[in-house]
């Protein structure tokens, strides 16, 4: 019996401590509601649930529909000893995605509506439910190994013969909602930066899962031999490592073309954090991993393989916050508080656990697959792997850092922080703004003040003429007739002083030039 108990370890006793807060974050979440757990706000309410547990947790399950397209559909028998644990990533990945979207959601409890209230001009519509058949074609491909286990001939031989339909409609629903998610943010053009902002966000998000599948799959095979001693031949992962090469060549063509064509790259130098954080992603999750996995000693050692694995995975992860967070920051500011760090590290242990879970007692490793043979360093990660990307990690932080400070030493008074990918100005809607209106001298005013439509429709984060008509101005106003207007009003926080107060806008009090420039 004291064998069979589980010995405390330092690293089980820090997964209990995560799990812990996490649970205590979850029950004010749902006691007290999102706003007491979360930095979410109405301007701001996407935050590291979606961005990570989401976004990422998709990704980096997209192994499943990708090897087993491989196997089965290309017929590709070589790859067949990692179908499985590629299979078992995905099932547990989707479960934990659908547990973040349910404790997103301000209504959990409507979560099944998509199901019944049909709208299918709606992108989260299409990606609910591709999520839940998806859900069910997995747990579908997965029973075999719980048939198996438990002896089950009957339903085994079941699942064998409809697994190819399976295995095809899990492809198709994988590739439509991993596009689909891309998707999400192809409508918000006026929000996000244009260093991500694209029509082929669909298109980049659907390579991007398939390079971070892959690189799944060799980071898992290496952990598993840590912690089981089962891990799959190398000559299979060196394969996986020269595929990667190919794939992530093309999208990084991709990527460049687009910023380009689109008159985009321009952003990439400019000294800021999306500069910065663009440059990350782009380094660690392109560039050094083509240039590893191109060299053959790098590529036949398991040491380099998973070190070049991981910085496709962090690559990945940095992409879909930097699309999710950092290019969605403009005027609003997010950082997830300590309560949603603890679910999402919690979400992890729990995949750990799954995973390791599954490995020890269900024949994800087939055991005439083992690759028993000694090659590369089998002890533990290299030093010489693992220096260089703590320095990389520590020189981008610090760079990160002093860019925040330049654009707060740079930044022109009154300026609106906010990076547009459109002109709102080509909009339909805006083709008819009325010219310039221009107020005269008065008592009340120092100098002539021109008021621009199109500069104002450029600093809302929603362009529109709502904000100010009907409500706060006619839409008939006389600039000669001084009504609600003047001195008195503007510097009583009404009138052009509602929004000019130093937090939406610059402050009447303190930059009068920036109106009275005589």
């Amino acid at each position: 019996m004291k064998n069979k108990i589980p010995r405390l370890t330092f690293w089980r006793a820090i997964a209990a401590l995560i799990l812990a807060a996490g649970f205590y974050s979850f029950i004010i979440r749902y006691v007290q509601g999102l706003g007491e757990a979360t930095d979410l706000s109405d301007k701001f309410p996407w935050g590291l649930w979606i961005g990570f547990d989401v976004l990422v947790g998709v990704g980096l399950a997209a192994g499943g529909f990708t090897i087993s397209a491989i196997v089965h559909v290309f017929n590709i028998e070589k790859y067949e000893p990692i179908s499985r644990p590629s299979l078992l990533t995905a099932f547990f990945g989707y479960i934990l995605v659908g547990a973040a979207i349910f404790l997103d959601i301000g209504q959990s409890h409507r979560i099944w509506h998509p199901m019944v209230h049909w709208n299918p001009h709606s992108v989260m519509f299409e990606v609910s439910w591709c999520v839940m058949l998806y859900n069910t074609v997995l747990a579908l491909e997965f029973s075999p190994l719980i048939f198996e286990k438990l002896n089950l001939n009957v339903p085994l031989k079941l699942i064998r013969k409809i697994y190819l339909p399976l295995v095809i409609a899990g492809v198709l629903l994988s590739t439509l909602h991993q596009s689909s998610l891309g998707t999400v943010y192809v409508i918000v053009p006026e929000k996000l930066h244009p260093l991500w902002y694209t029509p082929m966000l669909p298109v980049f998000f659907f390579i991007s899962a398939i390079t971070t599948g892959l690189a799944m799959t060799i980071f898992e095979s290496f952990l598993s031999y840590r912690a089981f001693g089962k891990r799959l031949e190398l000559n299979i992962l060196t394969g996986l490592g020269k595929l990667l090469v190919v794939i992530l060549g093309i999208y990084f063509v991709l990527r460049f073309q687009n910023l380009i064509l689109r008159d985009s790259l321009k952003y990439a130098f400019q000294f800021t954090r999306q500069s910065t954080l663009f440059w990350g992603e782009i380094g660690i999750g392109m560039v050094l991993p083509i240039i590893l996995f191109s060299i053959s000693k790098v590529r036949e050692n398991r040491i380099g393989l998973f070190f070049s694995a991981l910085l496709v995975i962090i690559g990945f992860i940095l992409n879909r916050l930097n699309v999710s967070i950092t290019g969605m920051i403009h005027s609003e500011t997010y950082f997830p508080t300590w309560m949603e760090l603890s679910i999402t590290f919690s979400f992890i242990v729990v995949a750990f656990t799954l995973f390791s879970l599954a490995v020890r007692y269900l024949d994800v490793f087939p055991e005439e697959e083992m690759d028993d043979a000694k090659g590369g360093l089998e002890t533990g990660i290299s030093w010489k792997f693992m220096v260089p990307l703590w320095s990389l990690m520590l020189i981008g932080f610090v760079v990160y850092s002093f860019a925040g400070k330049h654009e707060a030493a740079h930044k022109p008074t009154g300026q609106v922080d906010i990076v547009r990918s459109v002109d709102p100005i080509s909009d339909p809607e805006f083709k008819n703004l009325p010219g310039d209106i221009v107020f005269s001298e008065s008592e009340d005013s120092p100098a002539p003040v021109t008021f621009s439509h199109e500069n104002h429709i450029y600093m809302l984060d929603e362009p529109g003429c709502a904000p100010c008509h009907p409500d706060r101005y006619s839409y008939k106003l006389d600039p000669l007739r001084r009504v609600n207007i003047g001195g008195e009003a503007m510097h009583t926080k009404k009138s052009c002083g509602f929004c000019h107060d130093g937090e939406a806008a610059f402050d009447v009090e303190e930059d009068c030039e920036l109106c009275h420039p005589e």
